[in-house]
């Protein structure tokens, strides 16, 4: 039997939605005993949604302060130490916590860690996209590694459906005392508004808005539809938006059903990162941008004019 240890991803009141993409990976490993980990401190809710996923045996909760807000210099040890206790195989999503988190305790276990998984072809054989998803990559982990790490792609993988029923029980472990890296200040994103790595549709925009007072367009779109917001690496290093907006190659690789790309001109860098999206459309005044070709829906203009339109017959249709 394959034990998986899945470390769960939330905010302390609610499962982010790429852990049950992560149970869907661990699922296709043959054989598999799923244990969901969750870190916290009062995370009851959570241990239920992460329970009430299909595929998931048993759900551990390990409830300490010290775990919150959860610090990958200070979880790391802690898995680190629960997965020497028999499991075979470590998952986290390929998000920004499960990278900071899990190339730690790949570290300490001294074992090789497989980083953006978008297959399962055997037990500790996997596939993973490179150069800039140019190519795929088949990773084979030898047989005397005791412990698999590995980040979960969450772009490859659909969540898992509820309707589980796993037992939840309290764990134990020891929270080392960490004093070189604490948490100074977190910035909320806007109450409301999705996820960017999760979410079903995002609205993302390039360098063309020209400032970050124009960038608001993207904003006001993305709250007509109901969507993240996203920006091109371009739009990011010129301050226009937040560096966590950042989708493509060097920020977040992301699944939506439908992309809007609002000036981007399609650089292979931010390709990688929506080439996964179901519908893209695409509004870029340049007729010969890249991203034109990936589009399923294009539209030449200026995105000044167009934006405004668009977003006032949205709210016209809803208003109906």
């Amino acid at each position: 039997m394959n034990k998986i240890l899945l470390i769960a991803e939330h905010d302390g009141r609610r499962l982010n939605p790429a852990t049950a993409k992560g149970v869907t990976c661990a699922a296709q490993i043959a054989d598999a005993e799923i244990t969901v980990a969750v870190f916290g401190a009062a995370v009851d809710a959570v241990a239920a949604e992460a329970a009430a996923l299909q595929g998931v045996a048993r759900v551990q909760v390990f409830a300490d302060a010290a775990f919150s807000p959860p610090l990958a210099s200070v979880l790391a040890p802690a898995v680190a130490q629960i997965a020497r206790a028999g499991f075979s195989h470590v998952l986290a999503p390929s998000t920004t916590f499960g990278k900071d988190l899990l190339p730690r305790a790949a570290a300490l276990l001294d074992v090789p860690a497989v980083s953006d998984i978008m297959a399962v072809e055997a037990p500790r054989r996997f596939r993973r996209p490179i150069y800039a998803g140019n190519a795929v990559l088949t990773v084979e982990v030898a047989d005397d590694v005791p412990i698999v790490a590995g980040t979960v792609r969450t772009a490859s993988f659909e969540a898992a459906a509820v309707g589980g029923s796993a037992p939840v029980e309290n764990g134990s472990v020891a929270a080392p005392a960490v004093a070189h890296t604490r948490l100074i200040t977190a910035a909320q994103a806007k109450e409301g508004r999705p996820d960017l790595q999760t979410a079903r549709r995002v609205v993302s925009g390039g360098r063309a808005l020209g400032s970050a007072e124009k960038f608001q367009l993207v904003q006001e779109l993305a709250d007509a539809l109901g969507a993240a917001v996203g920006a091109s690496r371009a739009a990011v290093d010129a301050g226009y938006a937040a560096n966590d907006l950042q989708v493509g190659q060097t920020g977040k690789i992301i699944a939506p059903e439908l992309y809007v790309a609002l000036g981007i001109s399609g650089a292979i860098q931010h390709m990688t990162g929506i080439k996964d999206a179901r519908t893209i459309v695409a509004i870029n005044k340049d007729a010969d941008a890249p991203i034109f070709e990936a589009a399923d829906f294009s539209l030449v203009g200026d995105l000044f004019e167009l934006v405004p339109q668009l977003r006032a017959a949205l709210q016209s249709r809803a208003s109906k």
